[in-house]
Parts: C-alpha cells; structure tokens; sequence
C-alpha cells in the first residue's frame, strides 16, 4: 500500500466529500439493521400465537402489517442513504481521476527530451490511462466498499453480540480462513496485475508505433510480418489476463462458500441453542441467518476489493514512477524576463546523455539582435543541438549560452520560449485545420494574419486549392500534405507568432529551390528586426545572412560572411560550387 499512499493527498484534498460519504453509510447500515430486528420480532409473534391460541388473529396480522410497512419504509430509506453514498464516494473518485491525469500530463510536459527518447509513447499513453483508470477503482469503489464491509461489520456484530455472544462466536470462525485466503491471493494478485499492465504498455505502444508507420510498413509490404508480431504480442498479453483473471475467480466461489458454511453453522448451533434453551427463540435464529446474509455482500466484495487494491498498487506504482522524476530543465527564474534577442554561446560543449556523442565542443559565436546567422555542416555536426540549446530543450554540459547577456537558465523558461519561433527539422503538424495549425503559433490570430502568415510562407496558392481551403482537416501528423507543404505551414506557425527570435532547423529542405528562394525574399523583410538563425545544408538559404557558421564534428572550422568565406576557398567555397554546379545542370 505504501505506493498508493501517494493519493492521501487527494483524500485531504476532498475531506469534506470524504467524511460525508461516510456519515451517510453509517447512517445507511443502520436503517439496514432494522430488517432483522423486525423479521425476528415477526416470528417471535407468530411463534407465540401457535403457543397461545387466545390472541386474535387480527391483532397479529395488524402487528405483522405494521412490521411489513417498517421494512419497506427502512428498506427505502436505507437505499436511498446508498445512492447519497454512491454519489458522494464515486463522484469524489471522478474529481481524484480528473485531477490526477492532469498532473501526470503536467509531468509528461515538464519531462525533458532525454525522457521521451528513453520511453516510448504507447507506454505513456498506458499510464496516463489505464493506469490512472486502475487507480480510480481504488479511490472510488474500493474505498466505498471497504468503509461499507467495516461500518456493516462493525455495527452488525454488534447487534449479534447483544442477541446471543456465543452463536456469534460459533457464526464468525470460518473468518480467519477468509483473513488467510484473501492475503495468499491479494499476493498473487499484485504480481500478475504488474506483469499484465507491462504488457499492455507493450501492445500499446507497438500498436501506436505501426499506426504512425504504416506508410512504411505498406510500402515495403511488410503488413503479414507485423500482424504475426502484433499475434504473438496480443497472445502474451492474453495469457497474462487470463492469469490473472484465473486467481481472481477464485474469490467469488470462496467467499460465498465460507458464507454458505456460516449459514450452517447457524442453523445448526442455533438449532441446538435453541433445544437447550439458550436461545428463547426461533426468531433469534432467523435474525442471525439475515444478519449472515447482510455480511455476504460485503464479504463477497473482499475478493473484489482486495483485487482492485492491488491492481491500483501495481497501476500507481507505474504512475510514481515517472511522477517522482525531478525534470532536468527547470524555471529557475519566477520573474517576468524580457527578452531582446541577442544570443551568445561562450566555449559550449553538449554531450547527449543517452548515446554519449559529444554533438558539440567548445563552440563560442554572438548574434545580435535584428541579426541572422546561418549554420552549415555535414549531418551529425552539432546545427540542431545548437537549436535544442537556444530553446533550452537541452542544458548545455560545459560552457555558458546568455541572452541579452544574462545566462539563459537565469532567463523566465516560459518567457525565452514565448519569444521564440521555432521551425524544426520534422515538420509536426496536428489533427486540426490548417486555420488552427497555422493558429497555433497565435491563438487569436485574425484570419487575415493566418492568411497573411501563409502568403509569407509561400503556401498560400497550396491552402486555396484545396476544397475546404483552409478549413481543410489534416490527417495525423499532417499525413494530407506534401514534405514542402508541411515544412511551409511550420514557418507560418513560426512566422504568425512574430516573436523575437527565429529558429528555422533545415526547413526549407523539402522545397524546390524557386519556392526556397521567395520565401528567403519574404523573410528578409519580416526578420529585418528579429534575431534570425537559420539551419541548413544549402548556400542558398545562408548567402544572405549577415554571418555564417561551418560546423564540422561538433567544432566551428568556418566563420564569416557569404564573400569572405568564398575567398577562404574552404569548405563553404567547396559546398557553393558544388550547388552552383548541380543548379545549372538543372
């Protein structure tokens, strides 16, 4: 249970719903109790007209219609008390739910990239839903049940210890055996539940990872090899559930058992009681077969209970796992930053913590504000760490990054990304309009500044041809558009936030070189007062920078402005004749 601790918050959170739900059960159970009292007063009564023939049978029946109407009207009321508390405890479990997924979502933005590279997102997606779901049949019903079986037994024992201690002694002993079969399986339980929510986390993420690759998967006709995978997974998952659905369906039968067995006990020691005189009479034997029968319920639901409470121990367990991770970019800095633009890397070398490449070595370059730099490099030279870095997806290992002079951990972390626009190399695009893609760089952007922005980006003519324009819903992870379109709708994204800082990551890669050259035409008005960097493996999105970067390994080999670099006849001389070349071959 230690795991589940983590919840008592919750619990404290809703204290007030909490001690109502249980007033009201209490309450409940003991309208509940009048039944009993009530049956055995009945048969005392009939009992005593067949000893004396001499009471009117009308006084009975009156007495016995009185005794039915309490019934009904306790029975009523009594479950009436039992949907307050259903009300009460579920509708309380819903709020812990809602509130819990929410700060596991929260975590999962806080976490580093390091951790997403580390987990995959099936898994994630399992935690933040079957996982949370497990838990809250452990806030909600298992908690409701469990205040219900301990008020119930409480008070009935009670009232069966007042009617006869030793019948109930002789009633409650198959308890102990009940006590030791509920430990040996709530065990088993917790272990096979871990394992089955392993596996789950597995089939959803192997699935998650086929749907977002099926284009690959069909282009290489591999979809009879991923379904015999996808068979073989699903039939471990499947054996797992039926383990543990195995020893769960050992409950129900054994409780109702030991239940049966207390029912015998009664009727046969009372019986005895009875013939003795210890017991008055039949009526004390019949009120101790209704109060059994109450305890069934509740006894019964141990099982299920008892499996639930392991199953959210194995779920929370899972859940506290990524929630007690301390994320490693952090706001050190509560107060409002204002930033300005210029950028500065002093001697910053980055090592990824996974794979142990060191991306780059002692790199130091200024970019003032209304600047733009432009990087160059072989693939795997260090050009997007240095992106990750001025966003702060990433800390750097050694050295220092400022901006506008101050060390970038000491900036506002929300107030750095705001002000910045950051087209990065994948192209992400979400299931939503174009509209709303473009909007998400400006929620209430004006649809002529998504127009505007989508002109900018030279993918304006694309949005009017399709049906619903730019109404238009695309499909996962923009699946509808074209590479050059996706890239195009990003720097829109990019472009309509208008912050202070733009980061274009290789963007333009997927874009024919008439197209790359307007949008270049277009973002040197809009970028004229921004600091600008720009990724890229062509000289024609960096010539008209205002400097240029040569990474080679992770090191700066090359730095200056388009002319100076072609004089140096090195590797940027090298790169722009090859391009030269292969455009006039074109």
């Amino acid at each position: 249970m230690k795991e589940l601790r983590y919840l008592n918050k919750y619990f404290v959170k809703y204290k007030y719903s909490f001690m109502l739900g249980i007033i009201i059960t209490i309450v409940a159970q003991i309208f509940s109790l009048f039944t009993p009292k009530l049956i055995s007063k009945s048969f005392n009564i009939i009992e005593e007209f067949a000893k004396d023939k001499s009471v009117a049978k009308s006084v009975i029946q009156q007495e016995l219609i009185s005794n039915i109407l309490l019934i009904i009207a306790t029975t009523i009321i009594a479950g009436f008390l039992t949907f307050l508390m259903r009300q009460t405890l579920i509708v309380m479990s819903r709020h812990v739910e809602f509130d819990l997924k929410n700060e596991v979502f929260r975590q999962y933005e806080n976490l580093s990239q390091n951790f997403y590279k580390q987990n995959r997102t099936g898994d994630l997606m399992n935690r933040i839903s079957e996982d949370v779901s497990k838990v809250r049949m452990y806030v909600g019903p298992a908690v409701m049940y469990t205040i219900n079986t301990i008020i119930r037994f409480a008070i009935v024992i009670v009232y069966m210890f007042n009617v006869s201690p030793r019948l109930t002694l002789y009633t409650l002993l198959p308890l102990p055996i009940l006590s030791y079969a509920i430990f040996r399986i709530s065990s088993e339980i917790n272990k096979r539940s871990t394992v089955f929510q392993q596996y789950l986390s597995k089939v959803s993420s192997f699935t998650q990872e086929i749907f977002s690759g099926i284009r690959v998967i069909k282009a290489y006709s591999l979809e009879d090899q991923h379904q015999n995978n996808m068979v073989e997974l699903a039939d471990e998952s499947k054996s797992k559930s039926l383990s543990l659905a195995r020893i769960q369906a050992l409950f129900g039968p054994l409780m109702m058992a030991l239940i049966g067995i207390s029912n015998l006990v009664v009727i046969y020691f009372g019986g005895l009681m009875y013939i003795n005189g210890t017991i008055k009479s039949i009526g004390t034997i019949a009120e101790f077969i209704l109060y059994v029968n109450m305890l069934t319920w509740p006894v019964a639901s141990l099982g299920w209970v008892s499996s639930m409470v392991q199953e959210a121990e194995a779920s929370q367990k899972r859940i506290n796992e990524f929630l007690k991770i301390v994320p490693e970019i952090q706001n050190k800095n509560p107060e409002k930053s204002i930033i300005e633009g210029t950028i500065s890397f002093e001697n910053v070398s980055y090592t990824y913590e996974d794979t142990n490449i060191k991306a780059l070595e002692d790199v130091s370059f200024t970019v003032h504000k209304g600047e733009t730099l432009a990087i160059l490099g072989k693939t795997g030279s260090g050009k997007s760490t240095i992106i990750s870095l001025i966003s702060r997806l990433y800390d750097v290992t050694e050295g220092r990054i400022s901006i506008d002079g101050k060390e970038i951990s000491k900036v506002n972390l929300y107030d750095l990304r705001n002000s910045i626009g950051i087209v990065p190399q994948d192209a992400f695009l979400f299931s939503d309009s174009v509209k709303n893609n473009i909007k998400f760089g400006k929620e209430d952007a004006t649809d002529e500044e998504v127009e505007a922005a989508a002109k900018s980006a030279e993918v304006h003519n694309n949005i009017i041809g399709f049906n619903k324009k730019y109404e238009t819903i695309l499909g996962e992870r923009g699946i509808t558009l074209s590479g050059g379109q996706k890239q195009r709708v990003s720097i829109a994204r990019a472009i309509i936030k208008n912050p202070k800082i733009l980061l274009f990551d290789d963007c333009l890669s997927a874009v024919d070189t008439e197209t790359e050259e307007a949008i270049l035409n277009n973002l040197q008005e809009i970028c004229k007062d921004k600091t600008t960097i720009i990724v890229s493996h062509r000289v024609s999105s960096a010539k008209n920078a205002d400097r240029i970067i040569i990474l080679d390994e992770g090191q700066i080999i090359e730095q200056g402005s388009h002319n100076q670099l072609i004089n140096q006849e090195g590797y940027y001389a090298a790169l722009y004749l090859k391009q030269l070349s292969e455009k006039e071959l074109q």
